[in-house]
């Protein structure tokens, strides 16, 4: 996979941000064996949460959806710090924590900002299994929160 992820990178216009300070006793990632675990990841853009509130009330799902995106971005940061995002073979797994209004079904939508982001960076590689969950709040009141398993050479 090598360079190739970070040409995938340059062709979407992203760059790979700070990995985000826990706002707990955790650390970003733990790598096991041929494996990284990734932290739940928030929607933070330079040290600020991009959005606050529940999502189908406060946060419309589209919004969410982009959120999720970033959590993603945050998420593949931690893997870079840690291990080099040209060591990832495959993305495992998912789960991402959408904070839900009253009646807001559509958590699935939700975490495919999540999900597409690592498609696209990945490819073929970033497909996984996945999990989208909702919850009455997340940690700082954010609408999601999005956690990773990586397989890793």
């Amino acid at each position: 996979m090598g360079s190739e992820v970070f040409a995938r990178l340059e062709e979407l216009g992203l760059t790979i941000p700070a990995v985000v300070p826990p706002v707990a006793a955790y650390v970003p990632a733990v790598r096991t064996g041929n494996h990284v675990y990734v932290s739940g990841q928030l929607p933070m853009v330079d040290g600020k949460l991009a959005a606050e509130g529940l999502v189908g009330q406060d946060v419309t799902p589209e919004q969410a959806k982009d959120l999720a995106r970033q959590a993603g971005l945050n998420a593949l940061a931690a893997v870079h710090a840690l291990v080099g995002l040209d060591k990832v073979v495959k993305v495992v797994k998912i789960v991402g924590f959408v904070a839900s209004g009253p009646g807001f079904t559509g958590q699935p939508g939700v975490v495919n900002g999540a999900s597409e982001l690592f498609g696209e960076v990945f490819g073929d590689a970033g497909r996984h299994a996945r999990s989208a969950v909702g919850v009455s709040a997340l940690p700082l009141n954010t609408p999601v929160e999005v956690e990773a398993i990586f397989e890793v050479a």
